[in-house]
């Protein structure tokens, strides 16, 4: 079944937000992580790199498909998000604190279900030796209020995590420091359209985080189902899988203006 420039261009934006999610640290020190992800989905197939940058409670994101790349900056400190149009010059300013209430008024979530579970399996990383874990993530999910469509959102498959390798610390700190102000790391587009899959994806970094390592490889299987037109929607949808490798992990110093808006660019505030 062919699918629509809709259906394409949210698929961009789900893998692009997982991207974000998937790197996102924190800074005791500086830290630089590159990795590729592949996925394919709603009748796409595709591939594409990401640098994660992280310093001093702030993280930049860059993540390339083809020609385009898409550049984002979280600040913890002032909580504010930056999406960045590199040929306008422009950047879209996210208050997060404000969109995480937002998120919470229009989807209902309620018995959230997440496990992380050794599986006694290891395997060579990134010339490190990573440690096996099954994810299941499941949550119930009400679209447009207490009377909306009800869907179910569920991310599984394994990960691969390593210990003690640098910027360990700095991964744990941040995300600690981000899951207690509430925030997610998604593409703000992708999580006003798909809220639960951003609430599903915050509680499974959440959960890989406290094992005290990095995801170093994960494969991820997202499945979206629902009732009535929800649910007929999304069988057309389809499930979205990626697969998502480290290929390295440096901790040299990160000059503090990657981190700022550059000059001349237009900063257009979002609601």
């Amino acid at each position: 079944m062919e699918t629509s420039p809709m259906t394409r261009n949210m698929l961009r934006l789900v893998l692009a937000s997982l991207v974000s999610v998937t790197l996102t640290s924190s800074a005791f020190a500086d830290v630089t992580i590159k990795s590729t992800v592949s996925g394919k989905g709603m009748g796409m197939a595709g591939t594409m790199t990401s640098v994660t940058y992280l310093k001093a409670g702030k993280m930049r994101n860059e993540t390339t498909v083809g020609d385009t790349t898409r550049v984002s900056i979280f600040d913890l400190d002032t909580q504010k998000m930056y999406a960045f149009d590199l040929k306008k010059k422009e950047a879209d300013v996210y208050d997060m604190q404000k969109l995480s209430e937002d998120m919470a008024k229009s989807v209902q979530i309620s018995d959230l279900k997440a496990t992380l579970k050794a599986n006694g399996q290891s395997k060579p990383l990134g010339g490190k030796t990573a440690a096996g874990y099954d994810m299941d993530v499941s949550i119930p999910a009400t679209m447009g209020g207490e009377k909306g469509m009800k869907m179910t959102v569920s991310l599984s498959g394994p990960v691969w995590i390593v210990k003690g390798a640098p910027g360990t610390q700095e991964y744990m700190a941040f995300y600690k420091n981000a899951v207690e102000k509430g925030w997610f790391f998604s593409d703000p587009r992708q999580a006003k359209a798909q809220p639960g899959q951003a609430k599903a994806m915050a509680e499974m970094y959440r959960q890989i985080a406290a094992t005290g390592g990095i995801p170093y490889e994960q494969d991820m299987n997202i499945k979206m189902a629902g009732e009535g037109q929800m649910g007929a929607m999304l069988a057309r949808v389809g499930n979205v899988s990626m697969t998502t490798t480290v290929t390295s992990v440096e901790t040299t110093a990160i000059p503090a203006d990657l981190f700022a808006v550059p000059a001349g660019y237009t900063l257009k505030e979002q609601k």
